[in-house]
């Protein structure tokens, strides 16, 4: 067993895991985040992707030891003092889901995109999202949303200057 300590959804937790045991499968299994939600354990679908540092990772391409010493945020980590990400609310508002199974590593990485570029277009949507499938929707309404809370968050930024 190896020690491992980090900041998950801004609360500090320390446990011993296996060093083989990857981050998806500690998130949920031993946290409880089952935000986070396992879809292929290959890296191929992107329903795990959470925040490590700041940056998206699909979390079972993570072992959890690699996580020691970092802050990790999950899809519950996203809301703060109870009101919805802008890119959270941008979901729901566009109905940017159909089953729901990708939605929360979508939430992650398009939070990260527009991080990155807060004023994307179409294409470079397209593009920030191709490592996270949708097997469901067609696509059409997540690049609406990921418009949405980029436009949001460029109202929210103007009107506080």
């Amino acid at each position: 067993m190896t020690k491992i300590e980090l900041v998950v959804d801004g609360a500090r937790v320390a446990d011993d895991v296996e060093p083989r045991m990857l981050l998806v499968h500690y998130l949920r299994e031993t946290l409880g985040k089952t935000g986070t939600v396992v879809g292929c354990d290959t890296s191929n679908c992107g329903a795990c992707t959470v925040h490590l540092d700041g940056r998206s990772v699909k979390s079972c391409n993570v072992l959890a030891v690699q996580a020691d010493g970092c802050e990790v945020t999950t899809i519950e980590g996203m809301a703060t003092d109870g009101e919805l990400h802008p890119v959270q609310a941008a979901f729901h508002e566009c109905h940017a889901l159909q089953c729901g199974y990708c939605t929360p590593g979508m939430i992650m990485q398009s939070a990260d995109l527009l991080r990155d570029n807060p004023d994307p277009s179409e294409e470079e949507i397209r593009l920030g999202l191709e490592g996270n499938l949708c097997r469901c929707t067609g696509y059409h309404n997540i690049v609406r949303a990921v418009q949405t809370a980029a436009s949001a968050s460029a109202g929210a930024a103007g009107g506080a200057s």
